[in-house]
């Protein structure tokens, strides 16, 4: 049945195009010094879901990725890096992306993922390159939320059609079909199934692009049930360029009865031939050969449409007409024209989209929920992705080891623990591994033993992981599998994504949560309850999820349980509790009483996402609440000061669309606030009564939770993986005393071990932190020499660094206004000279030992002092005292290493002074002063081929030629400055040895310096030698 335009109440959006500004902390808080705060992603860089891949024809290496929550991606090199294309400009869930085919470099990106799973997370509309993604534009469609597809006409890149699902939880008009002829200048609606139903999949006719197929989906999430299925599921088609569509549905062939998701694709190689895969109870792949006016169901095998909510995709071969690919947990290929399929695996699984290059068939990209893989032989091998950092954190939290190790619980992966610092230049592989529980739940590090880790995921599933001994226990609180079970009826109801955590009071105590409160004092063996159902425990809302057609049943919509709960650190005994249908209690007797303290004004049925005891009130608590899966997206944030009693909404700041998911109070600042939201990151200096940007350099990514740890914040986000603020103090000093940009000032160092590598962003490794100390200082305008120097506690200069040397190792470079300098806390290496060659030996100076020191910022006559703290590194097995004996024993071989080479740069010059007179004066006139000359030169080449090996011309002569003194000394200090250890007995020994031949040749040179060379200069001087002049003929 044809249906006209005016039917499908065509609406005409106008957009201004704006143009979105690379990254801008204009909003920021604290202007004076945010330019020089950063986060840093330290990975893993182990890939999260994606569903919207793209290649480009023609260009073998070029493929772009959408990721759920982390934005645009590129690689130019066929998978072996990526490079995000979007930060600065957009970020979030990304559903479709569309390479114009006549304009390689204008790209089309949809916001808002199509895999409609419990941490579904939207987009913000479309966005529109033109220069292959350099720069971006917004161009609309800003409520649309979710656009799982978008399809650019191929001879004119300003013909766009963008498939809207719209929102998942409540009713909306701004869903269907949307087309734009002036490339995104305005959009008109020209498909709509109705308030419920939006676009899910979208394809153009590849030989006349006036023809197009879309499926419109009927889908609700809620925080308790999921449905797909129903009124307006359906196939349709247009022939005239989307003005008019007919709906396929009641066509011959077609499953009667109700539809869920569709997918849809059309045959390059023969455009009559038309797949579809359809969830229906009868449903399966069909196949039209005529367009679309009569199909035959040539497959229902239920391993390519089970849990079909998810999947659903389906694609035909870009040269055999036969060939088809249907994508879900494996993805499937049929060479028969779809009636048979062979199941395959890219490196992950869960397998959403698929691009495949009109020109070569086997060069392919699939997106999945492990990110996205390339291969150039249709599937045998794919490229990796462990190289993307867009993995989706559910929790985060730390540990006490050193360097401390966050926790988290990675969607569709493992839960991983992961170090915040190496002693390498990055963050690698090799500092992370998979830890307790699965990829949903929370982690919690037994106190006693960092090594010793409980975590959850969906199921109720708990374990306790033995890192030393690669032991895991199953200790489920009711190990009775719930899979495929809806909430009704259960006697426990773990939530996906249910707490466990540690009492602040009693190392053996733990706590996890169903809809009861359970505690455990024997590591899980076994648990008792300590509160009644915490919940509404609303009948209506205890269902199976899914249908009418599919059920999923898997812990996401497990409702009325315990979402979020603590025991406060001030109070022993304190324990509150949140749930996900809007209810907190306090119980101040350790769950013998419980009270219902729920915010009057908090509305009903929201989700309780975090709560926070506040460090320093009892009684005060914060929480983090959200109604977004009812359609809700408004920020709420809470606070009580006396045990729920009364609240405060504390949200003025957060736009009214950013729902709050997390919020944590500072441990060192009263009042002093950090909220994670959906787009973003937020700080508050009042106590919540004003909000302020934080984002920084930090992608517009959901973020999912924040841990404070040290003078650190960690950040967990839904696609971007673990992000960290490091020095907490810098902000807690422009707290104490805002900075004026015309001050000269040097920020407080928090005490530090030092510990850490080099520093620098890579496309495949986590960013470490730089070793040493940070210092941050603000420098006046029009101020160009400036010094930074650092002393002992006595005051003994160490190092001094300005902008004023010719030595480029002791440079400063500055800019007017905040600075920072990062200082290996070294003292000064020895000298060296012209073309020496080592082997294994190092000439750096010792790097300070525990104490305190001072740094000295200078600026003319002004200066600034800050004393710091250097800290023992807590895994060494020796004291301050063997640290100390350590730096004296490396300073004097730095300080003898010093003399050493100084004296064979003297030597050289002398004798190169030398050489130049004897090639000016004829031997026969003068022969005392030649013969002298050649005497002491050869005294000195003697003395310095006993301290360094003279042969020595490449890296490896001296496995041809020994190393001589110098070296040997030099490895000594090598040796003695691996670990933190006293140098051994055997080390002062060869130390002392070698420092004694050293200054044997020593000696002879300073006879020869000191005595030598004046009598050698009085020769000169009665032989009347004129220095200057002519060489004599």
């Amino acid at each position: 049945m044809k249906q006209p335009l005016l039917i499908f109440l065509s609406i005409l959006f106008l957009n201004s195009f704006v143009l979105l500004a690379q990254e801008d902390r204009s909003e920021d808080a604290f202007p004076a010094i945010n330019s020089k705060l950063d986060y840093r992603c330290i990975g893993p860089f182990r890939g999260g879901r994606s569903a919207a891949v793209t290649g480009v024809e023609g260009n073998p290496m070029l493929f772009y990725m959408g990721v759920t929550g982390g934005g645009v991606w590129k690689t130019e090199n066929g998978g072996s890096t990526w490079k995000n294309m979007s930060d600065g400009y957009f970020g979030g869930s990304i559903g479709a992306i569309e390479v114009s085919k006549s304009h390689n470099n204008v790209i089309y990106v949809g916001g808002g993922e199509v895999t409609i799973r419990g941490n579904v997370s939207p987009g913000t509309g479309m966005y529109k390159s033109i220069d292959g993604g350099r720069s971006w534009k917004s161009i609309g469609l800003q409520n649309s939320r979710h656009i799982p597809r978008v399809r650019v006409h191929p001879k004119n890149p300003n013909i766009v059609y963008a498939a809207v699902l719209g929102d998942l939880f409540k009713d909306s008009e701004e869903r269907g079909v949307y087309k734009s002829i002036d490339g995104g200048d305005t959009w008109e609606r020209v498909l709509f199934a109705n308030k419920r139903s939006g676009a899910v999949d979208l394809i153009l006719d590849p030989v006349n692009p006036d023809i197009l197929y879309a499926s419109t989906w009927n889908v609700r999430r809620s925080p308790y049930d999921f449905s797909s299925g129903g009124e307006g599921s359906a196939l349709w088609k247009s022939s005239d360029g989307g003005k008019t569509w007919e709906s396929l549905m009641d066509n011959k062939g077609m499953p009667e009865g109700t539809s869920g998701i569709i997918g849809v694709t059309v045959s390059p190689v023969n455009p009559d031939r038309v797949w579809t895969i359809i969830e229906n109870d009868k449903g399966g792949v069909f196949r039209s050969d005529n367009g679309g006016d009569t199909w035959e169901n040539t497959n229902s095998n239920r391993s390519l449409r089970q849990r079909a909510w998810y999947y659903s995709r389906i694609y035909a071969d870009s040269k055999n007409m036969n060939k088809v690919y249907v994508m879900n947990v494996a993805y499937h290929v049929s060479s028969d024209g779809g009636k048979t399929f062979q199941s395959k695996y890219a490196p992950h699984g869960d397998h959403h989209d698929l691009w495949i290059a009109p020109e070569d068939a086997s060069r392919i990209i699939i997106a999945d929920d492990g990110g996205a893989q390339v291969s150039y032989d249709a599937g045998e091998s794919w490229s990796t992705y462990m190289n993307q950092p867009t993995s989706q954190f559910y929790r985060v939290t730390t540990d006490d080891h050193f360097p401390y190790r966050i926790y988290g619980a990675q969607q569709d992966n493992s839960a991983i623990r992961i170090d915040s610092r190496s002693n390498r230049s990055f963050i690698t592989e090799n500092n992370w591994e998979s830890t307790a529980g699965g990829e949903s739940a929370h982690l919690a590090p037994d106190p006693l033993d960092d090594d010793v880790v409980y975590g959850g995921s969906y199921g109720g599933y708990l374990t306790r992981y033995n890192h030393n001994t690669d032991m895991n226990r199953a200790i489920n609180v009711w190990p009775d599998n719930p899979i495929g079970y809806g909430a009704e009826g259960m006697k426990y109801r773990f939530q996906w994504n249910f707490p466990v955590f540690f009492s602040p009071h009693d190392d053996k105590k733990i706590y996890t949560c169903s809809q009861y409160l359970h505690v455990s004092q024997d590591g899980g063996e076994s648990w008792k309850i300590i509160s009644p159902d915490l919940s509404r425990n609303d009948s209506l809302k205890l269902v199976s999820s899914g249908g009418p057609i599919t059920k999923d049943n898997t812990g996401v919509e497990y409702y009325a349980t315990i979402f979020s709960a603590v025991e406060s650190q001030l109070e022993k005994d304190l324990l509150w509790c949140g749930s996900d249908d809007g209810l907190l209690h306090v119980s101040r007797d350790a769950g013998e009483n419980w009270k219902n303290v729920t915010p009057k004004k908090l509305p009903e049925w929201s989700i309780i996402n975090s709560i926070e005891v506040d460090p320093f009130k009892k009684g005060g608590l914060y929480v983090a609440a959200t109604k977004y899966k009812s359609g809700d997206y408004s920020p709420y944030l809470y606070y009580t000061s006396d045990y729920g009693e009364s609240w405060e909404l504390i949200t003025n700041g957060i736009p009214s669309n950013h729902f709050t998911r997390v919020i944590r109070a500072d441990r060192q600042v009263e009042g002093l606030l950090y909220c994670g939201t959906e787009f973003g990151l937020y700080i508050s200096k009042d106590q919540g009564e004003n909000w302020k940007p934080l984002q920084l350099n930090l992608p517009l990514v959901p973020i999912t939770d924040i841990a404070l740890k040290d003078n650190d914040m960690i950040v967990a986000t839904q696609g971007r993986s673990f992000w960290i603020l490091d020095d907490l103090n810098v902000i807690w000093d422009e707290l104490k005393q805002a900075t004026n940009t015309n001050e000269l000032r040097l920020f407080s160092v928090h005490p530090t071990v030092g510990y850490g590598g080099g520093g620098e962003e890579s496309m495949t490794r986590g960013t470490n932190h730089h070793e040493g100390v940070r210092f941050y200082y603000n420098i006046p305008e029009d101020e160009d020499s400036v010094a930074l120097s650092f002393y002992t506690n006595d005051g003994k200069l160490i190092r001094a660094f300005s902008t004023d040397v010719k030595d480029k190792s002791d440079e400063l470079t500055i800019e007017s206004g905040m600075n920072i300098f990062n200082w290996d806390t070294r003292y000064e290496k020895a000298d060296d000279f012209e073309g020496m060659l080592m082997w294994w030996g190092t000439l750096n100076g010792p790097k300070c030992p525990p104490g305190m020191y001072t740094a000295r910022l200078k600026v003319g006559s002004d200066s600034v002092d800050v004393q710091f703290e250097i800290l023992l590194d807590p895994r060494s097995e020796g004291s301050i005292e063997d640290r100390q004996a350590q730096f004296e024993f490396l300073l004097e071989i730095r300080n003898k290493l010093d003399e050493t080479h100084d004296a064979i740069a003297n030597m050289r010059a002398i004798k190169g002074q030398i050489g130049a007179l004897s090639d000016r004066v004829e031997p026969e006139l003068y022969p005392k002063v030649v013969e002298e000359g050649e005497r002491l030169d050869s005294l000195m080449t003697s003395i310095e081929q006993k301290l360094y090996q003279t042969k020595l011309k490449s890296n490896q002569d001296m496995l041809n030629f020994p190393i001589m003194l110098n070296n040997k000394l030099a490895h000594v200090a090598s040796l003695a400055n691996m670990g933190i250890y006293r140098p051994t007995a055997q080390m002062i020994q060869v130390k002392d040895d070698l420092v004694s031949k050293i200054n044997v040749e020593l000696e002879l040179w300073y006879k020869i310096r000191d005595k030598g060379l004046p009598k050698f200069n009085e020769l000169i001087r009665n032989e009347k030698i004129n220095l200057i002049g002519v060489k004599e003929e």
